[in-house]
């Protein structure tokens, strides 16, 4: 318990995002451990046979646990970005503040999973410890050996072996290898680069946070990394995406006045007039 980050029970009920496995159990177990009123939801996105089913055993959980119980199902169909599909529809379901069972190897996986994407420092700053993730600097091991302590029988989702997804191929062969590599274990290294690039994205942020993002002038005597992050948090979309690299290409082609406008995803555009800039909705053709 002194190594997890819940809220503070004053602030109010919350719901925690349960599909049966271990670290979500072990989440319920400790949520209500720490004080809180829960509610456990389990999600199911009806791609295997079976999967219902396993919301008996979080309903089961919440009962002994003294915690309410919901139970929501989502349509994905197959397809292309299966995981990031259903990972928007589970948290279209849960809630923007839903709490999860995160865990440090997650947090491992997923700085990795973000270098091969390409991400730059807020990527490989990963998951943020607190609410919604109270579990970071918790194991997968100890929700296994939670769970085993106090009987409960966890799900095991075959999906989380399944090769066709990078996650699973880094959790089953790049850390061990890496293991193998270096003579030690790679989690807490990945989760401790993840904190220390935190640390300076959040540097950054407040240095980004006192320049004008619209003032071309300010931009361009400014650092380049600082420009960049008041820019980027500027060209956010409505999801909280910032611009992609090609997009911020262009606008900072407009900055340095080497086009008059650029043009952004979703009917954007990015246009300069008197030295400033302004973003507007993109005239139609």
């Amino acid at each position: 318990m002194s190594r997890c980050r819940f809220p503070d029970p004053a602030a109010g009920p919350v719901v925690c995002a349960v599909s049966g496995g271990a670290d979500s159990i072990a989440l319920l177990v400790l949520a209500r451990a720490a004080g809180l009123a829960v509610t456990a939801v389990h999600v199911d996105h009806g791609l295997r046979p079976g999967s219902a089913d396993e919301a008996e055993v979080v309903a089961a959980a919440a009962e002994r646990f003294g915690a309410t119980f919901r139970a929501e199902r989502v349509s994905i169909a197959p397809g292309a970005s299966l995981e990031e599909r259903a990972r928007l529809a589970r948290r279209a379901v849960l809630g923007p503040h839903a709490l999860t069972g995160h865990t440090a190897d997650d947090q491992a996986e997923t700085v990795l999973v973000n270098l091969l994407r390409g991400a730059g420092p807020a990527g490989l700053a990963a998951m943020r410890p607190g609410p919604p993730h109270p579990l970071l600097a918790l194991r997968r091991a100890e929700t296994v050996a939670l769970c085993r302590h106090l009987s409960l029988e966890p799900v095991s989702d075959p999906s989380n072996d399944d090769p066709r997804f990078v996650r699973n191929r880094i959790r089953h062969e790049v850390l061990p290898l890496l293991a193998d590599v270096s003579g030690r274990d790679p989690v807490p290294l990945l989760a401790r680069t993840a904190d220390h690039t935190r640390a300076v994205v959040d540097d950054l942020d407040t240095l980004a946070a006192a320049l004008d993002p619209t003032d071309c002038r300010a931009l361009r005597a400014a650092a380049p990394s600082v420009a960049g992050a008041a820019l980027r948090r500027w060209l956010r979309n409505e999801r909280g995406h910032p611009p992609s690299t090609a997009e911020f290409d262009r606008v900072l082609a407009v900055v340095r006045n080497e086009a008059v406008a650029a043009e952004l995803a979703g009917g954007r555009r990015v246009s300069r007039s008197g030295g400033r800039l302004r973003l507007e909705t993109a005239p139609r053709s």
